[in-house]
C-alpha cells in the first residue's frame, strides 16, 4: 500500500515535548504527507501558520483521562477552533460511560460536536477499558450524537488498538462512519492488520518508520 501515509494522523503528544520537538515533527509531516498533524493544545499556534493547506491540524480534549466537565471541554474545543484546528480529538468521560450514564456521555458529545459544525471530531473510547458491550455502547452515541470517529485509544493507558476491536467497531458504526485505531501502532504490517480490520484512520507517533517500511 504505497498511500499509507493518508491513512496516518501523525502525533506529538508526550508532555516534555519542546519547541524543537515540535518544528521536528512538522518537517517530517510535510515531508512524509500525512493526513493530520496532532499536537497538543499549547503547539497549535506555532505549527497551524506552517501547514500546508492540505495537512490537516488536529488537537486534543480532555486528554488524555477524559474526566474533566463537559463545560471545561467545550471551552476547550472552542479555543481550538478559533487557533485554526481543522479537526479535535476528544477523549470520552470513561467512568460515566461505565456507570451506565449514557445521557451524560451523549449530551457531552453533542455539545463538543455542535462547536465543531463542519470540523472532525473523532472521540476516544479507551478500548482496553471497556468490555466489548461497553464498546458498543459508546460507539453508538459518538455516531448517534454528530462526532464523524470513534477512536480506540490515548495510547496513554495500558493497551492500544486491535484488530478485534476495530473490526468490532466498525460493525458497530456501518462502513460509512470513521474508526480511527491508535495506541501502539509501531508497524507496517500492524498497520495493514488495522486498516483491513475496517479502520480508516491511524493514530500514530511512528508514522515515519511505518511509511519507510512500507517502502522497502
Amino acid at each position: 500500500m504505497t498511500d499509507i501515509n493518508q491513512y496516518i494522523d501523525q502525533t506529538v503528544l508526550k508532555p516534555d515535548a519542546t519547541r524543537t520537538d515540535i518544528l521536528q515533527f512538522l518537517d517530517e509531516v510535510i515531508k512524509y504527507r500525512f493526513f493530520a498533524a496532532v499536537v497538543n493544545p499549547c503547539w497549535v499556534p506555532l505549527i497551524r501558520p506552517r501547514m500546508p493547506d492540505d495537512i490537516k491540524v488536529c488537537s486534543v480534549v480532555g486528554f488524555p483521562l477524559g474526566a474533566c466537565t463537559t463545560d471545561t471541554k467545550v471551552y476547550a474545543a472552542e479555543n481550538l477552533i478559533g487557533m485554526g484546528c481543522d479537526e479535535v480529538d476528544m477523549v470520552l468521560n470513561i467512568g460515566r460511560l461505565k456507570d451506565g450514564d449514557f445521557k451524560y456521555v451523549g449530551q457531552e458529545i453533542r455539545a463538543v460536536a455542535r462547536l465543531c459544525k463542519n470540523r472532525i471530531l473523532k472521540v476516544i473510547i479507551e478500548t482496553c477499558l471497556l468490555t466489548d458491550e461497553e464498546k458498543i455502547a459508546a460507539a453508538k452515541l459518538i455516531r448517534e450524537n454528530g462526532a464523524q470517529y470513534v477512536k480506540t485509544s490515548t495510547g496513554f493507558v495500558k493497551g492500544g488498538a486491535t484488530p478485534q476491536d476495530v473490526r468490532l467497531l466498525r460493525s458497530t458504526v456501518g462502513p460509512d462512519f470513521g474508526v480511527k485505531a491508535s495506541g501502539g501502532i509501531r508497524t507496517y504490517n500492524q498497520a495493514l492488520q488495522l486498516i483491513e480490520a475496517g479502520a480508516n484512520r491511524l493514530g500514530t507517533s511512528n508514522g515515519v518508520a511505518i511509511v519507510e517500511q512500507a517502502h522497502d
